[in-house]
């Protein structure tokens, strides 16, 4: 499941993050952020960029997975 996987992930370069947190986003410097983006983008092969690090997107874990989600999605969709 990729939300498993994200925590995984996450946990093992941000340990002192609380993941569990309401407001994630908060929790996060700029270089968290950055590596946030920078692991889910090679994970998941997909571009994640600076306007995509927006507290909506960071807010919870559950917001990442769906901002992974739906990048993953919209890369693989055909641009007939």
């Amino acid at each position: 499941m990729i939300k498993d996987r994200i925590i995984e992930l996450l946990s093992a370069a941000l340990p002192m993050v609380d993941l569990e947190s309401d407001f994630l986003f908060s929790e996060l410097d700029s270089l968290g952020v950055t590596t946030i983006l920078m692991l889910l983008s090679e994970e998941y092969g997909i571009t994640l960029e600076a306007k995509d690090a927006t507290p909506k997107n960071l807010r919870t874990i559950d917001s990442i997975v769906k901002m992974v989600e739906e990048k993953m999605k919209n890369e693989t969709s055909p641009n007939d």
